[in-house]
C-alpha cells in the first residue's frame, strides 16, 4: 500500500492500493529499501524504482527466502496457505 497517509471511501491524492507480487516471494518488491526513491507515474500506470541496475542485481543476489517465524497453529497454516493480497490474501 502506498499513500500520502489516506486510504478510505475519501481518498484524495494519490493512493496505490495493492502492489504484488509481495516481498516475501521474493518479488521485485522484495528489492525495495527504506530510503528508495520511487517515481510514480499515475496516468501513465507506472511505479519505477529510481535505482541502478547493478544495485538491483547485487540486491538480488543477497536476497535470501523468507521463512516463517511461527511453525505450528493456525497461524502457521495460513502463512503457507495464503494467496496474495491483490486477489483476497485468502487460503487457497
Amino acid at each position: 500500500l502506498i499513500t500520502d497517509g489516506r486510504f478510505s471511501g475519501a481518498t484524495r491524492g494519490a493512493a496505490i492500493g495493492h502492489i504484488a507480487p509481495e516481498a516475501a516471494d521474493g518479488g521485485p518488491i522484495a528489492l525495495v529499501k527504506n530510503g528508495d526513491k520511487i517515481a510514480i507515474d499515475i496516468p501513465a500506470y507506472k511505479i519505477n524504482l529510481l535505482v541502478s541496475a547493478k544495485e538491483l542485481k547485487a540486491r538480488a543476489a543477497k536476497l535470501k527466502a523468507f521463512k516463517p517465524r511461527i511453525k505450528t497453529g493456525w497461524l502457521s497454516r495460513y502463512q503457507r496457505l495464503v494467496g496474495p493480497a491483490d486477489i483476497g490474501a485468502v487460503l487457497q
